[in-house]
């Protein structure tokens, strides 16, 4: 009943108005002239009633919100409370004292106008909080907070506290918190050593005009610290800015040389408590920006990483110092160790276990005992882990739960072909072994191994094997690896190359050829990736089932008989051979959730595209696995990633 009059006068209006269109219809169509005159005095009416609008609105503003109070002890202690005060009711204004009329309504009059109109932002409910609701009204910034009014059905009374200045205050203070970006020239000297002096200053004072211009939008400063490296320190407001421009500075600095050589790795660290925090910051930013292949920014903030840029291809290191430093330091470490565990990822390929043989083999060298951790039952090496079974090396494998009882506080462990914690082959391994090697070619991601004590990590790497060869090389020739292992070897390059046709560069074809020279023979080693008629079969029905969006190649398939993992990879592979296809998704459902692979010519970064489904790899490989998922969920959620890959990918074409 709380409407009732409100619901009777409109009831009312309503038949008024529907008996004067009934005598004013028939008028209308017989003579028009006669209504000349009423609707000369409707209109002046009109006028009068607007007119008398505001005026009425100023009389009962003076009468309801006057300092002359007679018999109304509430009204007139909160008239001269010396804040804005509102009463509201029903979603109008029925009161407010001198206080709200100067700071809220610039002397202006608004009894019984709905709220909306005057704090269009205002929400009682909120207001009602303990901490406020924050309002802005014109240049000003208040804080309301709302109560009941007794005595009133229905009514709230609010309280605003003008406290601009405070807001105004913390606003610069967070505007204006340090921030800190470390930019490293991508593989300086294998750019700059075969340039003349003078192409070498030409190219760098390019480089420095647009760091500097750029820098110089901020209001920070930027300081060369070696010849390739150049710390800024910028402000919170300047960072915000270059996160909305997606730090268009490393497509201007890739535009300078032809085919993009010359690009940046930018390590950003803001958000932190302290300067020297945000240093921190930038360093592991800066790290993980040069381990996923550089020619990107990494943003890290206490809620993690944002990367930007990460589109060209890594460039190839071509000394071989690096590589003998990390064996000398790699075979002290295992000389001074009770034991050696070697393990990969899960779900095992030819190149994790082909380099894990590798590194046994460093071991058996350095006469220390050294096993694989493996899990036969879940692998696609199968046929690899065979051929060493029949050759009576079937005692180098074990399965990962049997280690735990023999690890010791000087076990080593070395992690190859993965550097994130939660694809290893055995979680329990790696956080019982206090001491652990990494030795992988993937672009880093989010997750990785914390603070390894030895980690050799090469994006520009084809593959583990690769980097594993390559410490090989500077062992004695005494004891190397045998032809059966360095059959292994090229395996891994094999697959992670696509048999030499992708990611190569001339320390993989060194590689290759050094292996040829200890024994590997080609025939032999193309066996490894043979397949049987019903894993063949499975494949082709894949790609049977795949369709193109966006130059993309998506297959779809319910999960496979026990055993065929393999066809995963496979499929995506033979998707790329299509005309019009840059990239593929293989997805194939798996107990309960989705099991997604990869594969790219290089056009797109598949890498990029499956980090956010909680995927890695590189640039022309990468693989996801989505728990509690369906297909069509996983089909879903590739395609919008691919969407917004391709929308960013425009919008630096644009640029």
């Amino acid at each position: 009943m709380k409407h009732k009059d409100g619901l009777d006068i409109a009831a009312l209006l309503l038949l008024l108005l529907v008996a004067v269109a009934a005598m004013v219809v028939p008028v209308a169509l017989t003579q028009p002239a006669l209504l000349a005159v009423p609707a000369v005095l409707v209109l002046i009416a009109l006028c009068v009633v607007l007119y008398q609008r505001r005026r009425l609105r100023t009389f009962l503003a003076r009468q309801l919100c006057s300092t002359d109070f007679e018999n109304s002890r509430i009204q007139y202690s909160l008239a001269n409370l010396p804040i804005p005060t509102v009463l509201i009711n029903d979603g109008r204004i029925l009161w407010y004292n001198q206080y709200f009329r100067q700071d809220v309504l610039d002397d202006y009059d608004a009894v019984t106008r709905p709220v909306d109109r005057v704090l269009p932002e205002l929400d009682l409910a909120v207001c009602s909080r303990p901490h406020g609701q924050d309002l802005k009204v014109g240049e000003r910034r208040f804080t309301a907070y709302a109560g009941s009014a007794k005595g009133s059905r229905g009514a709230s009374l609010v309280y605003l506290i003008n406290d601009t200045l405070y807001k105004e205050t913390l606003d610069e203070y967070n505007e204006s918190r340090p921030a800190c970006l470390i930019i490293v020239i991508d593989s300086y000297d294998e750019l700059f050593d075969d340039m003349k002096d003078s192409e070498q200053a030409k190219e760098l004072e390019a480089i420095n005009s647009l760091l500097e211009e750029y820098i110089g939008r901020s209001t920070g400063f930027l300081r060369k610290v070696t010849n390739s490296r150049y710390i800024a320190v910028v402000e919170e407001r300047d960072v915000r800015w270059m996160l909305a421009e997606r730090f268009d500075i490393l497509d201007k600095v890739r535009a300078l040389h032809p085919g993009g050589l010359t690009t940046l790795s930018i390590g950003v660290g803001h958000g932190g408590k302290t300067l020297q925090e945000c240093h921190q910051m930038a360093r592991e930013s800066i790290d993980i920006a040069l381990g996923r292949g550089g020619d990107q920014a990494a943003v890290k903030t206490v809620d993690g990483f944002e990367f930007y840029g990460g589109i060209s291809h890594g460039v190839e290191k071509r000394s071989h110092v690096r590589s003998r430093i990390i064996a000398n330091a790699l075979c002290d470490l295992i000389k001074r160790s009770d034991s050696v565990i070697i393990m990969g990822h899960r779900m095992s390929d030819l190149d994790a276990v082909g380099s894990a043989i590798g590194v046994l083999r460093i071991c058996k060298m350095c006469d220390v005992p050294a096993v694989i951790a493996v899990n036969s039952e879940a692998t696609l090496a199968g046929p690899l882990l065979k051929t060493f079974l029949d050759a009576g090396e079937g005692h180098d494998f074990i399965a990962p739960d049997q280690t735990l009882d023999v690890i010791t506080p000087n076990t080593l462990l070395i992690v190859v072909d993965t550097y994130q914690k939660r694809l290893l082959e055995s979680q329990q391994i790696y956080e019982k072994c206090k001491r652990v090697v990494v030795i992988d070619h993937h672009r880093m991601a989010v997750g990785h191994i914390d603070n390894p004590t030895l980690i050799y990590h090469e994006p520009y790497a084809s593959s583990a094997s690769e980097l594993v060869c390559e410490l090989l090389q500077f062992m004695p020739k005494e004891n190397n690896i045998t032809p059966l292992e360095a059959q292994a070897l090229l395996a891994g390059i094999m697959l992670d190359t696509r048999s030499f046709a992708l990611h190569v560069g001339v320390r993989t074809f060194e590689a290759a050829a050094w292996l040829r020279s200890r024994g590997a023979q080609t025939a032999d080693t193309k066996l490894l990736f043979n397949t049987s008629k019903e894993e063949y079969e499975a494949r082709a029905h894949i790609v049977e089932a795949a369709y193109i969006y966006k130059g993309c190649a998506i297959a779809l398939s319910d999960e496979l008989e026990a055993g065929m993992n393999v066809v995963l990879p496979m499929a995506a592979n033979d998707l790329l051979t299509i005309n019009g296809v840059d990239a593929s998704f293989v997805a194939v459902a798996k107990n309960d959730g989705v099991n997604i692979s990869a594969r790219s010519m290089g056009a797109l970064n598949v890498q990029v595209i499956l980090e956010p489904l909680g995927g890695g790899g590189h640039l022309m490989m990468a693989g996801a696995q989505l728990q509690n998922c369906t297909l069509q969920d996983a089909e879903h959620r590739i395609r919008e990633q691919i969407d917004l890959y391709r929308a960013a990918q425009k919008e630096n074409t644009a640029r």
